[in-house]
Order: structure tokens, then C-alpha cells, then sequence
């Protein structure tokens, strides 16, 4: 019988994910608000205080950090040493981690948050616990994101257990999350600490070594790359629901999202009602007039040629009559 440890803050689609795997022989192994979360829900699941043989300790703080857990998640399970040691101390193999992380990204968001409110939401057993099994992704199934239990789930059913390659991919997913999640921390106590330095020298520390967090706003790749053969992703500092939305058209190319952003750092520099087009990121026509259209026509006398297959930009409301004129050329 595999085992799976489930210790979980988002707790969406936790009991249906619980149940299918006790439907394909896992035993589940968990803690606290998750191991209530199983029981209440008719899933038969072991205490991890049952397994390490110590409770869970200062308000939580201290779980799963212990070598019967994480002995059980790095154990090479070709090495026979490492075998041995398990058996010798009574280690019992983990075969799937399913773990996400405290949310520190709400709090940090919260205007009234604390300082003391981001240090008690800053996840220590599950970051731990997530990465030492995607280090030994070769036998241990990492899940961090619920949206990935349906394709584990069918994997399982197809195959006995997940391939190697899903192994490693969820494991490149959990690296990606530690570190936006870390990078995160250290921007919020950078963002608390620095005022109380009047030199700003943990700002200026800090600074040289923060990495960029970037939500991943697609969740699917965008049509392609730069070229046709290569994939692209769309990442954003801002809200993307919020900042811009695709009213109708096809799944927009990395080369669309590139002329986008040139169209709006042009256009922003100009009074309403005035109207750009651009090809391959360059102005090739900008124009000014209370009459859209006489506009747009005053900025394509400008350059003839090149706003076939070109973006059109304005800061004013589109009309019938604008649209129409666009309309007489090809555009992007």
C-alpha cells in the first residue's frame, strides 16, 4: 500500500482528491485542520502525530518537522543503506506529498496586517516538506496546486502510479512556488524592517538579491512565441483581469502582447482623442483630431505602406464610423 501525506491550507477539492486515491490504494497519512477536514468527511487517515510518536506542538508551529517524516520522503529507495536505515528506525515510505502553502500572499496584501499577522502565516513544515519530496521526485509524487488532483487522479488510474516525467514537471512546479513564495516574504519584511533603519542599509541589502514574484497569468500558453515555433507565457506585476481584457479575436501571440505594450506606452503620452498605429512595435503614424476617423486618416497619411497587418491605438472611445475607416486596411 502507497501512502500519501495531504497537509493542506486551500483546502478546494482535498476530500474528492482524498477519496480517489483510498480508491486506488493509497493509505493517507495527515495533520491538523486536513486530518480533521478527512475525518469529518468518512476517509479513514492516520495522525501524523501517530507516526512520529510526538504531538503537534507551539500552536502548530511544530508538525512534520521530523526525520520519520522526511526520512520517509528522501529515502533513495535503490540504495540499500538508506533501506536499511529506514527499516533499522522504523521509517515508513511516503510516496505522494500533497501540500499547499499558508497564505502569506493574502495577509501581505492586507492593509491591516500586522507584522506579528505575516510572521504566524509564514509556512515552515509545508516548504519544507515539499521540497524535499520533489528533491527525490524519482519516487515521491509532489502535488502543490489543486488544479493538478483530476490529472493525477487519471494518471494513477491509467498507470498504477504517476510517470516519472509528471514526477518531475510537479516538482519543477513546487521549486517555482518556494521561491515566489520566499521572494514574497522577503519583500513584505523588507517593506516592515527598512523604515525602522534610518540609513535604509536592509533596503539596499536586500535589494541587490530580491527576484522578481510574477504571477503566471495564463494558464495556458499563449498561441506561440516570438516565432511560430517557439511557446510563450504571459507574466504580470498587475491584476491581469483587471488591467486589460480581449473583447472578441483568436488567443493572442507573444508578438500581439509585445505590440500591446508599445501601443499603450505610446498612446499614454498623447491627449485623448488621439489616435497611433504602430507596426512591429513602432509608431508609423500618430495624429490628433475631435473626429476619430480624421484621426486615424491623418496618422495613415503619415506612412501608407506600413499600417497594413499594423495595431491601431486610440485614447477615446471607439465608434461605428472609427471602426469602418480601420477597417478599409487590414489590421492586426
Amino acid at each position: 500500500m502507497k501512502t500519501a501525506l495531504i497537509s493542506v491550507s486551500d483546502k478546494t477539492g482535498i476530500v474528492y482528491f482524498a477519496k480517489e486515491l483510498v480508491k486506488n490504494g493509497y493509505e493517507i497519512i495527515s495533520t491538523g485542520g486536513t486530518y480533521q477536514k478527512l475525518k469529518d468527511n468518512k476517509i479513514k487517515v492516520t495522525s501524523v502525530s501517530d507516526i512520529t510518536g510526538f504531538p503537534e506542538i507551539m500552536d502548530g508551529r511544530v508538525k512534520t518537522l521530523h526525520p520519520k517524516i522526511h526520512g520517509g520522503l528522501l529515502c533513495i529507495r535503490e540504495d540499500k543503506n538508506h533501506k536499511k536505515q529506514a527499516k533499522d528506525l522504523g521509517i515508513k515510505m511516503i510516496d505522494m506529498v500533497v501540500v499547499n502553502l499558508y497564505p502569506f500572499e493574502k495577509v501581505a496584501e492586507n492593509p491591516d496586517s500586522t507584522l506579528p499577522d505575516l510572521i504566524e502565516n509564514i509556512d515552515i513544515g509545508g516548504p519544507t516538506m515539499l521540497r524535499s519530496a520533489a528533491k527525490n521526485y524519482h519516487f515521491v509524487t509532489v502535488v502543490c496546486d489543486p488544479e493538478d488532483y483530476e490529472a493525477v487522479i487519471d494518471e494513477i488510474k491509467l498507470h498504477g502510479d504517476t510517470t516519472q516525467t509528471t514526477r518531475m514537471k510537479l516538482a519543477i512546479k513546487v521549486f517555482a512556488k518556494t521561491s515566489s513564495y520566499d521572494s514574497l516574504i522577503t519583500e513584505s519584511f523588507i517593506n516592515s524592517f527598512s523604515p525602522s533603519f534610518d540609513d535604509n542599509s536592509l533596503e539596499q541589502k536586500g535589494a541587490d538579491n530580491l527576484s522578481a514574484k510574477m504571477a503566471k497569468l495564463c494558464r495556458t500558453r499563449l498561441r506561440y512565441g516570438e516565432n511560430p515555433h517557439q511557446s510563450a507565457s504571459y507574466y504580470s506585476f498587475y491584476d491581469h483581469e483587471n488591467f486589460i481584457s480581449q473583447l472578441h479575436g483568436k488567443e493572442l501571440s507573444y508578438n500581439n502582447y509585445l505590440d500591446i505594450d508599445a501601443a499603450l506606452n505610446t498612446i499614454m503620452r498623447f491627449p485623448a482623442c488621439t489616435v497611433a498605429i504602430l507596426k512591429h512595435t513602432n509608431p508609423c503614424g500618430i495624429a490628433y483630431d475631435k473626429d476619430l476617423s480624421v484621426a486615424y486618416e491623418k496618422a495613415f497619411a503619415t506612412d501608407t505602406i506600413s499600417p497594413f497587418g499594423g495595431i491601431v491605438v486610440t485614447n477615446s472611445t471607439v465608434t461605428k464610423d472609427f471602426v469602418k475607416t480601420i477597417n478599409k486596411v487590414f489590421t492586426e
